[in-house]
C-alpha cells in the first residue's frame, strides 16, 4: 500500500530540496548532473499536479522518460539522484522513511552493450578547432572571443580534459618538464590526480590567449563581454556574482555554439556533438594515431584500465568490422 502523498518542503518552496541532494555530493559534475536531473524531475511533478512522491510516481517517471526517448545512461542518472533526494529527504525529517525506502528501491533501466557516442575525424577536429578564427574572420564574433574559444577547444581535443577541468586550469598548472609543456596535478573526478601532456598546438593556442589579455596567472579562460571584453565579476539573474571565470556550463555552451557554426547538425539542425564528444574524440585520435591503451588511460584520468577499453571500444570495433569480410557484387541498374 502506497504511503499518503505529502509535501517534499517546508512553506512550498519547492525546488529548495535540491540543495539538499547537492550538498550531500563532493563531486561539481555530481552537483551539477543531479541538480539537473532533480529540475527536470520536479517540473514534471508539478505539471501532473503533484501525484505524491511515491514509488509509483517515480515509476510513472522512470516510464515517462522511456517513452520520451531518453538514453538508459540518462534515465539511471535521474533515477539516482532520485534516490538520493528520497534519502537526503527521510534523513531529514520531511518523508517518513518507509515511503523513502519505497522510492529508493525503484529500478533502474538495464543497459547493455556500450553505447557508441560520437567524435570527430582529424579533419573534422580541426575543422571545429579553428571555427572561432572563421568566424572572426567573417566578422560574427569578437577577437578576443576567437582567440579565446580556439584555446579552449584545442584543449579539449588536445588533451582529453572534461569541460569542468578545463574551466578549473590555472596558468600555474602548465609547466615544463622533461623538455615538454603540460599539465601537472590536475585534480579530476572523484579527487584524482593526473599530470596531461600538452601537445605543442595546443601550448601556441594557450600563449595566445594569454598575450591577448595580458594575464599569465590564475585561471586561465575568462568571462567575456559580448562586445569581447573582459567580463570580470557580475551578477547574474539569480542574484549570486561570478567570479569572472568561464563556468564548466559556459564551456558547454561555448561548444555548442561553435559545433552549429561549423555545421555538425542533424536533419532538424540540432547540434550532433557535445562537450563530452570532444573528450571522446581525443581518444579516439590517440588511438588511431598509434597511442597505446595506458596512455589514453592516463590521459583521460581513468582509474582502471578496463574503464578505458570500455570507453575506446566503439571506436575499436568500427575500424575493421566483421561485414568488411562479405563481398557481394550489385548489378548496375540501367539507366
Amino acid at each position: 500500500m502506497e504511503t499518503q502523498s505529502i509535501a517534499l518542503t517546508p512553506q512550498d518552496d519547492w525546488y529548495a530540496i535540491i540543495d539538499l541532494v547537492t550538498q550531500s555530493v563532493d563531486s561539481p559534475h555530481s552537483k551539477r548532473a543531479y541538480s539537473r536531473a532533480l529540475i527536470d524531475f520536479l517540473d514534471w511533478y508539478e505539471q501532473n499536479g503533484r501525484p505524491g512522491f511515491t514509488k509509483a510516481t517515480i515509476n510513472a517517471y522512470r516510464e515517462t522518460m522511456l517513452q520520451a526517448g531518453k538514453s538508459r545512461s540518462s534515465i539511471n542518472q535521474a533515477l539516482s539522484a532520485i534516490r538520493k533526494l528520497a534519502a537526503e529527504a527521510a534523513d531529514n525529517g520531511l518523508v517518513p522513511p518507509p515511503l523513502a525506502y519505497g522510492v529508493e528501491r525503484v529500478r533502474g533501466v538495464k543497459q547493455e552493450g556500450v553505447r557508441a557516442g560520437n567524435w570527430l575525424t582529424v579533419a573534422q577536429a580541426q575543422t571545429l578547432v579553428n571555427t572561432p578564427v572563421y568566424r572572426w574572420r567573417r566578422e560574427e564574433i569578437p577577437l578576443l572571443k576567437a582567440v579565446r574559444d580556439q584555446a579552449v577547444l584545442a584543449v579539449m581535443v588536445g588533451t582529453g580534459l572534461r569541460r569542468s577541468e578545463v574551466a578549473s586550469l590555472t596558468w600555474e598548472m602548465v609547466q615544463q618538464r622533461d623538455g615538454r609543456w603540460a599539465i601537472i596535478d590536475l585534480v579530476g573526478k572523484r579527487g584524482r590526480v593526473r599530470s596531461v601532456g600538452l601537445p605543442p598546438w595546443v601550448k601556441v593556442a594557450l600563449d595566445r590567449w594569454a598575450e591577448a589579455i595580458d594575464i599569465f596567472q590564475g585561471r586561465i579562460f575568462h568571462a567575456l563581454n559580448k562586445d569581447g571584453s573582459l567580463a570580470g565579476s557580475v551578477r547574474t539573474k539569480g542574484g549570486s556574482r561570478t567570479d569572472g571565470h568561464l563556468s564548466a556550463q559556459a564551456i558547454y555552451n561555448l561548444v555548442k555554439e561553435h559545433v552549429l557554426a561549423a555545421g555538425f547538425t542533424d536533419r532538424q539542425g540540432e547540434a550532433t556533438i557535445a562537450a563530452h564528444d570532444l573528450r571522446r574524440t581525443a581518444a579516439a585520435l590517440a588511438l588511431k594515431g598509434g597511442a597505446d591503451l595506458r596512455q589514453i588511460q592516463q590521459m583521460l584520468g581513468h582509474a582502471s584500465l578496463t574503464t578505458t577499453e570500455r570507453y575506446l571500444e566503439p571506436m575499436r570495433s568500427l575500424q575493421i568490422t566483421a561485414g568488411d569480410f562479405i563481398q557481394i557484387e550489385l548489378a548496375v541498374v540501367a539507366a
